[in-house]
């Protein structure tokens, strides 16, 4: 019996002393490594918050309230690539390849945005480039005719005055739309009034022949503009102009019941056709045209400013017109009255005005810079204008 229990009691020992001598040379070891992980943990996330926190700032600085949330999460979300070159339709938001925004930031308006307003404009970079990104704030029921808009633009196809769709996204739901760095022609009309640029007549003739190339061309897809105006219109740092406001040519083509009056937002803009509810043509898309000319010679001033826009089509019916602005030369006021003849037929084609306009540039004078002594009363010019206090002034 001894001679079992003595070997048995040995093995034991021999065990427990194995276990000490493990405990002793592996434990102290483990306790440092599992600090060490923790510490080397905290102290990547701390270097990882330290250098990011700095860049979201600048990428949401501007920005508050529900703007903030609605830019870093459009941030954080990438692009599904639709080529305006091969159309895009719904089923195309779903495809393509990704694209990652960066420097987010809220885009200011002129005007006071209506509160019902349901789309957010946003300045980003995408691939080393400035984007505009026009984000749906309004709910699930909005998307069908948000992203029917996107089809109908790229449905147009390419033209070097007319803003490029560059994508859309799902989720948000997102246009994508190269930025043009002087924005609407309207504010840079405003900005020349205080010296920051200089517009000359020979200016005028260059852009608005830029213009009018883009609605020779939408007439020749068969759309009707609609919205023409220097608040339509987008400049880039070249000081290219790009013909924008489809939103009204959208309507028309995807809503039987629009009326003629209704289609278009500014009645002091409109062809007397079209304030009379008669049918729509490209001959008032000319009208609207010629009130473009005037407002980039009196450098944003609203036309018929001393009208109501009640009284407008009264005014026009006797037989009155445009007045001749004080910097506006011969050549160019006859240009804006072959716009704007009461009848249809016999204002200008869209290929006779581009030739019009090639003809004045060569001509026109490139020197001496256009003047107007006060600058714009944002009140007063909604008020002459006709607009409301809270008209949506946003064009992209």
């Amino acid at each position: 019996m001894a001679v079992i229990i003595v070997p048995v009691l040995l093995l034991l020992g021999f065990l427990l002393t194995l276990l000490s001598l493990c405990i002793v040379k592996y434990c102290p070891e483990r306790r440092p490594t599992r600090i060490k992980t923790h510490q080397s943990y905290h102290s990547s996330t701390h270097r990882h918050t330290h250098t990011q926190r700095p860049s979201r700032r600048d990428h949401l600085r501007g920005i508050d309230g529900q703007q903030a949330s609605i830019a870093a999460n459009v941030s954080s979300r990438s692009a599904a690539e639709c080529q305006t070159n091969s159309g895009c339709s719904t089923a195309d938001v779903h495809r393509g390849h990704n694209r990652g925004f960066s420097q987010v930031t809220a885009l200011p308006l002129h005007f006071s945005i209506d509160p019902d307003n349901k789309v957010g404009l946003y300045r980003a970079r995408m691939e080393n480039r400035d984007v505009i990104l026009r984000v749906l704030k309004a709910n699930s029921s909005e998307k069908q005719h948000f992203f029917g808009f996107a089809s109908f633009v790229s449905g147009l196809g390419p033209h070097p005055f007319l803003p490029a769709l560059l994508g859309v996204v799902s989720e948000p739901p997102m246009i994508v739309v190269e930025e043009l760095q002087h924005r609407d022609l309207l504010g840079y009309l405003w900005r020349c009034r205080q010296s920051s640029c200089e517009m000359t007549e020979k200016r005028i003739f260059t852009m608005a022949g830029q213009v009018a190339s883009a609605l020779e061309y939408l007439h020749s897809q068969g759309c009707i503009h609609g919205n023409v105006g220097a608040r339509s219109v987008l400049v880039g740092g070249d000081l290219t102009a790009k013909l924008w406001g489809l939103g009204s040519a959208h309507r028309r083509r995807t809503q039987a019941n629009v009326g003629a009056g209704e289609d278009v937002e500014m009645k002091k803009w409109q062809a007397p056709e079209v304030l009379g509810r008669r049918a729509v043509s490209q001959s008032s898309d000319v009208w609207s045209f010629g009130i473009l000319l005037y407002e980039m010679v009196t450098l944003g001033d609203p036309p018929f400013a001393q009208l109501m826009a009640t009284e407008l089509l009264q005014y026009l019916q006797r037989g009155k017109h445009l007045k001749r602005p004080t910097a506006c030369s011969n050549s160019l006021y006859s240009l804006i009255r072959s716009c704007c003849r009461w009848n249809p037929q016999q204002r200008f084609s869209t290929s006779e005005l581009i030739g019009t306009l090639q003809a004045g540039e060569r001509s026109a004078n490139g020197t001496n810079v256009i003047r107007v002594p006060e600058p714009m009363n944002i009140e007063r010019y909604l008020r002459e204008a006709g607009y409301g206090e809270t008209h949506n002034y946003a064009v992209l």
